[in-house]
C-alpha cells in the first residue's frame, strides 16, 4: 500500500480562495455522489484538496484515495478498504478483503455496502484522478456500493471526462452535484487574487485581456503570472501576449531551456517531438543511458515538465514543447522528421499502436504508419474510439501516389470516414493494383472490411454480403489474440451489414445482422475489457495499460459508436415490422450508450428519437410524437448526415404526423425533400415505395383519392404495404370490388408486418360491413383490436376515421380512446374490455357515458394514474418531473378527452374504460 495515494496533494502556497466552489462541494455531499470534472490543469484536484484540508466541513473528515491508471479492480478495492480503514470507520469483519487483483465477486460488494449502510455515520471518500482507471468492473462495482450504501457512503470524484458511471440516472434522481470545466474556469476576481498572490500588479484591463487569452483555464493563468514576474512591464507582457507569443518563448527559451546544461537542453529538444516521453524512448532519441536520471530532475524542478500519474511517463508543459519544437526546427533542420521516425519505431516495438502510428505519419513515412494500423487489423480505429479523429486528422496529409497496399487502403478509409466516394473509389482502385493472392490476410481483410463499410452509402447488399462472408473466413486466418483485441472490426461489419440489409428493406436480414453486432459490442449496458494477455498494449519493458490507443478503456470508446449505430438500426428495424415494444426499448438503449460513452453530438444519430417518434405515432400520441421528432431531427443536424433510408422514414414519420394533426399540404412537402442536400434520390426500390405509400396517404387525408392512386402507379408495386395502401385509396374511391382483389393478394399473416395486418383487417372489415355482413365485419374489428393490443398500435384506428369509431362502438358498444383499443381485445359476450363488466361502477345498469373524443398521450396517462393516488397537483409534478403548470395542462387535455369536469370523475371514466 502506497501511502502517498491516502494523502490529499499539500495546497499550493499561491492558492486562489474559490469559496463559492467551495461551498458547492460541502453541499454536494450531502447527496451520494459529487462529480468534479475537467481538463488538465482545471484546478480540480487542488479545489479538493483544499476542501478536505478544512475537513469537508461533514461530520467525518473527507477520506482520500488517489486512483492510480494501472489498478486492477481488486487493487483498486484494497485500497478502498485500506483508506477506510485508515480513516477509522468500522466495518464488520465479515465484509472480508479482496483476494485476487483481477476483481472482486458479487458478495464482497453487497457485504461492504451492508457494512457501511450500518456505518453511524456517512463515509465521504474522494478518488481523485478517477478517469485514469475505469475498466468495467471496477466503474460497475463502484456504482453498486454506491447505490445499494444507503447512504452511508459518498463519493467526490475528479475526473477528465465523464465517468463511465450511469450519471444519467443519478441525474434523473437528482442525486448528482456537479462542477465542470465552466465552473473551474478563472473568474476576473480570480485572477486578480492569483496575480495579488504573485505580487504583481495589473490593471483590470490587463486582467480582462489575459483573462480572454487564457479563457480562464487555471494553469494557463498561473504560467503567465510565473512569466510576468520575470519581466520588467507586466502589462506590456500582457499586451505582447495578446497580440503573439514571441515573448513568452523568449522567456521559455532564456528562463527554462538556457538555464539548463547542454545535455538536458539537447534531451529537451529531442523529446519534445512525443506527446509524452518514456526515459527508454527518450534514450533512444538522444542516443544516451541517461534519460531516466534527467527526467526526473526537470520533473522535480518544475522545469514545465511533469510526470504523468505517478506512472514511469513524462510530459512537457504544451506550450513548452511547441517553443522547444520551434527552436528544434531553427537549430537542427531536418531533424524533426528522423526523430519521429525513431519514435515511431520505438513506440511500435512497445506495443503503443496509436502513438507508433502518429508519430510514423508525422515522420512522412506512410508506409510505415499505414502498414502499422492494416497489420494491426486496426483500420476500424479510423472510424470509431477514441483515437478515430486524431487518426484521421494524421492521414490527412497522406499522398495519393504513396506506392503500397497499405497506405492506398487507409487512404480509402478516410476518404470513406468523411463520404467522400470518389475518392474512396480512386484510392480503393489503387490498393487493388498491388493486390494479389499472396496478398497478407490482415490486408486482404482490410480490404473487404472497407467494402462492407462502403455499402451503406453505395446500397449493394449483394456486394456488402459478399465482403462480408470473405472478411469472416479471413479472420479465421489470423491469430486468435490479435482478433480478439480489435472487437470493433466485426462490430462495425455487422453494424454496417445490418444497415445495409435494412436500406434494401430486408428487414429480417437485417434484424439477424444487427442483433449480431450487438451482440460482439457486448449488448447494452455491458463494458468489454480486454485481457491483458491478448493486450498489444502491454509492451515489453514498459509499464502495461499506459498506451491511451489500447486497453479496455479504450476498447469500450472503440465500441460504443457501432453500438449505439446497431441499437439504432435494429430499433428501426422493429418499428418497421410493428414491434413497438422492442423497437422502443432498442431506441432507449442506444439514447443510453450514447450518454454513458458521452459520444459528441457531431457523432451522435437521431436515429433513437426517429424510433420513439414512429413509436409514439402507432400508438397515437401525437405530442411525444412530434416532441421525438423534432429532437431526432435536431441531434440529424449536429452529428452525422443521415443515410438514406434514415432520411425516408423520417420523412415519412414527419408527413404521417402533419396528417394526422390536419396538415395535409403539410404532410406532402414534408414528402418532397426526406433526404438532405446533395445526396442522390432513393434508388432503393422499397425507399421508392415508403414514400409513395406515405405520400398516397396524405393525398386520402386531403380527401384526394385519384392523386392517392397516381403516387401509388408511380412506382412498381410488389410490397403487401403498397398492396394495403393502393386497396385504402381504391376504397375511398368507391371502387370496392379492385380493393377486395387487392387484399386477396396479400401473402399471408406471417409474411406480413403488424400494422399490415392491423391495417387490413379493419379494411375487410369496413368492406364486409359495406356488404351488410355486420358478423363479419365484428369478426375483423374484433382480430385486429387483439392483435394491437399487445403492441397498444392505436394509429391504424384513428386513420380509419368516423367509420372505424362508429364500427367499434356497434361492435364493443363502447369506443376505446381515440377510437382505438384500450390495450386489450374486447369481450365478446358483454362488448366491455375483457375482465370488465359492461355496467357502471356500481355494478347496476348504467347509461353509456359518452365517447372518448381523443386518445390520452403516454404522459397524461401518467398523469391519470398519479391522480388516482389521490396526489396533489404539486406532488404529482414532483413525481413526473415536471412543472405544476405542465400538470395542469395535461389535466385539462384529460379533462376535454374523457367528457368530464374534475379529477375524481376522469379517474372513474378512465376506470370503466379500462385505462387505469
Amino acid at each position: 500500500m502506497l501511502t502517498a495515494r491516502f494523502t490529499a496533494p499539500a495546497v499550493p502556497k499561491t492558492l486562489v480562495h474559490r469559496p463559492e466552489l467551495l461551498r458547492r462541494l460541502t453541499a454536494g455531499v450531502q447527496g451520494p455522489l459529487t462529480l468534479i470534472n475537467g481538463p488538465a490543469g482545471s484546478g480540480k484536484t487542488v479545489l479538493t484538496a483544499h476542501w478536505a484540508a478544512a475537513g469537508g466541513r461533514t461530520p467525518r473528515p473527507p477520506l482520500w484515495l488517489t486512483v492510480e491508471p494501472d489498478d486492477a479492480p481488486g487493487v483498486f478495492w484494497a485500497y478502498v478498504l485500506e483508506a477506510l480503514h485508515r480513516g477509522g470507520v468500522e466495518l464488520p469483519a465479515a465484509v472480508g478483503r479482496p483476494t485476487r487483483a483481477e476483481g472482486v465477486t458479487q458478495s464482497f460488494l453487497v457485504r461492504l455496502a451492508a457494512g457501511l449502510a450500518e456505518s453511524a455515520q456517512p463515509v465521504v471518500l474522494v478518488l481523485d484522478q478517477f478517469d485514469t482507471a475505469q475498466p468495467p468492473a471496477m466503474t460497475e462495482g463502484l456504482d453498486f456500493v454506491l447505490r445499494h450504501a444507503a447512504g452511508g457512503l459518498r463519493i467526490v470524484l475528479t475526473s477528465r471526462t465523464d465517468s463511465l458511471l450511469p450519471l444519467h440516472r443519478y441525474r434523473a434522481a437528482g442525486e448528482i452535484a456537479e462542477i465542470r470545466q465552466a465552473d473551474l474556469r478563472f473568474t476576473h476576481a480570480d485572477a486578480e487574487a492569483l496575480l495579488g498572490e504573485h505580487r504583481l500588479d495589473l490593471s483590470q484591463d490587463g486582467i480582462r485581456l489575459l483573462l480572454e487569452r487564457t479563457e480562464g483555464w487555471a494553469a494557463g493563468v498561473r504560467l503567465c503570472a510565473l512569466a510576468m514576474q520575470r519581466s520588467p512591464d507586466p502589462e506590456a507582457f500582457v499586451r505582447q501576449f495578446a497580440a503573439d507569443r514571441t515573448t513568452i518563448a523568449d522567456y521559455l527559451l532564456g528562463e527554462v531551456l538556457d538555464a539548463q546544461p547542454p545535455a538536458t537542453q539537447e534531451l529537451l529538444l529531442r523529446v519534445c517531438v512525443t506527446d509524452r516521453v518514456h526515459p527508454d524512448l527518450a534514450d533512444a532519441l538522444t542516443g544516451r543511458d541517461d534519460a531516466a536520471r534527467t527526467l526526473a530532475g526537470l520533473a522535480r524542478d518544475n522545469a514545465f515538465l511533469e510526470q504523468i500519474d505517478a506512472s514511469a511517463w513524462y510530459r512537457l508543459h504544451p506550450l513548452f514543447a511547441e517553443v522547444l519544437r520551434a527552436h528544434l526546427r531553427q537549430r537542427h533542420p531536418g531533424l524533426e522528421q528522423q526523430l519521429h521516425g525513431r519514435a515511431a519505431r520505438w513506440l511500435a516495438g512497445t506495443g503503443r499502436l496509436t502513438e507508433a502510428v502518429l508519430q510514423g505519419a508525422a515522420a512522412g513515412d506512410w508506409p510505415f504508419a499505414a502498414g502499422q494500423l492494416v497489420d494491426a487489423l486496426a483500420i476500424g480505429r479510423l472510424f470509431t474510439g477514441l483515437e478515430a479523429e486524431q487518426l484521421n486528422r494524421a492521414f490527412a496529409t497522406l499522398p495519393a501516389e504513396v506506392e503500397g497496399a497499405a497506405p492506398a487502403l487507409v487512404g480509402a478509409a478516410t476518404r470513406l470516414v468523411v463520404q467522400d466516394l470518389p475518392g474512396y473509389e480512386d484510392m480503393v482502385r489503387r490498393a487493388d493494383s498491388h493486390l494479389g493472392p499472396r496478398s497478407g490476410a490482415a490486408v486482404r481483410l482490410s480490404r473487404a472490411f472497407l467494402e462492407v463499410l462502403a455499402g451503406r452509402a453505395t446500397g449493394d447488399p449483394s456486394a456488402a454480403e459478399r465482403a462480408a462472408a470473405y472478411v469472416e473466413r479471413v479472420l479465421g486466418e489470423l491469430p486468435a489474440p490479435l482478433v480478439a483485441a480489435h472487437p470493433e472490426v466485426r462490430a462495425l461489419l455487422l453494424a454496417a451489414l445490418g444497415a445495409v440489409r435494412l436500406g434494401a428493406g430486408r428487414l429480417d436480414g437485417a434484424q439477424s445482422a444487427l442483433t449480431a453486432a450487438v451482440e460482439a459490442c457486448g449488448g447494452p449496458g455491458t463494458r468489454p475489457a480486454t485481457d491483458p494477455a491478448t493486450d498489444p498494449g502491454a509492451g515489453p519493458g514498459v509499464d502495461p495499460g499506459a498506451d491511451p490507443g489500447n486497453g479496455p478503456g479504450t476498447e469500450f470508446a472503440a465500441l460504443c459508436p457501432p453500438l449505439c449505430d446497431a441499437l439504432g438500426s435494429l430499433a428501426l428495424t422493429e418499428l418497421m415490422c410493428g414491434r413497438l415494444r422492442r423497437a422502443a426499448e432498442h431506441a432507449r438503449a442506444s439514447l443510453a450508450v450514447a450518454e454513458q460513452s458521452a459520444l459528441p453530438p457531431g457523432r451522435r444519430s437521431g436515429t433513437g428519437h426517429l424510433v420513439l417518434a414512429g413509436v409514439a405515432l402507432e400508438q397515437d400520441d401525437l405530442q411525444a410524437a412530434r416532441s421525438h421528432l423534432d429532437l431526432a431531427v435536431a441531434t440529424a443536424a449536429a452529428g452525422p448526415r443521415p443515410e438514406p433510408a434514415v432520411a425516408v422514414v423520417a420523412a415519412v414519420i414527419g408527413s404521417r404526423i402533419a396528417a394526422a394533426e390536419g396538415d395535409g399540404e403539410a404532410a406532402l412537402a414534408v414528402l418532397s425533400g426526406p433526404r438532405p442536400p446533395g445526396t442522390a434520390p432513393p434508388a432503393r426500390a422499397w425507399a421508392a415505395d415508403e414514400l409513395a405509400v406515405a405520400e398516397s396517404a396524405a393525398h386520402l387525408a386531403r380527401g384526394d383519392t385519384a392523386a392517392a392512386l397516381r403516387a401509388l402507379d408511380a412506382v412498381p408495386p410488389g410490397r403487401p404495404e403498397h398492396a394495403l395502401a393502393r386497396a385504402r385509396a381504391l376504397m375511398a374511391a368507391g371502387r370496392a370490388e379492385p380493393a377486395v382483389r387487392e387484399l386477396a393478394a396479400l401473402p399471408a399473416d406471417d409474411g406480413l408486418t403488424l400494422p399490415v395486418r392491423v391495417g387490413a383487417c379493419l379494411l375487410r372489415a369496413r368492406i364486409a360491413a359495406a356488404d351488410g355482413d355486420t358478423a363479419a365485419a365484428h369478426r375483423r374489428l374484433a382480430e385486429a383490436v387483439e392483435l394491437a393490443g399487445p403492441e397498444e398500435l392505436r394509429r391504424p384506428f384513428a386513420e380509419g376515421g368516423p367509420w372505424a369509431r362508429r364500427a367499434l362502438r356497434e361492435a364493443t358498444g363502447q369506443v376505446p380512446a381515440g377510437g382505438s383499443p384500450a390495450g386489450r381485445p374486447a369481450d365478446s359476450r358483454t362488448g366491455s374490455p375483457a375482465g370488465r363488466p359492461a355496467a357502471s361502477r356500481t355494478g347496476s345498469p348504467a347509461e353509456e357515458p359518452p365517447p372518448v373524443v381523443e386518445a390520452l398521450s403516454a404522459r397524461e396517462t401518467d398523469v391519470l394514474r398519479q391522480a388516482a393516488r389521490m396526489l396533489s397537483t404539486e406532488e404529482i409534478a414532483s413525481e413526473l418531473y415536471v412543472s405544476a403548470n405542465t400538470v395542469k395542462t395535461h389535466l385539462k387535455s384529460i379533462y376535454r378527452k374523457l367528457g368530464v369536469t374534475r379529477r375524481s370523475d376522469a379517474v372513474h371514466r378512465a376506470q370503466d374504460l379500462g385505462l387505469l
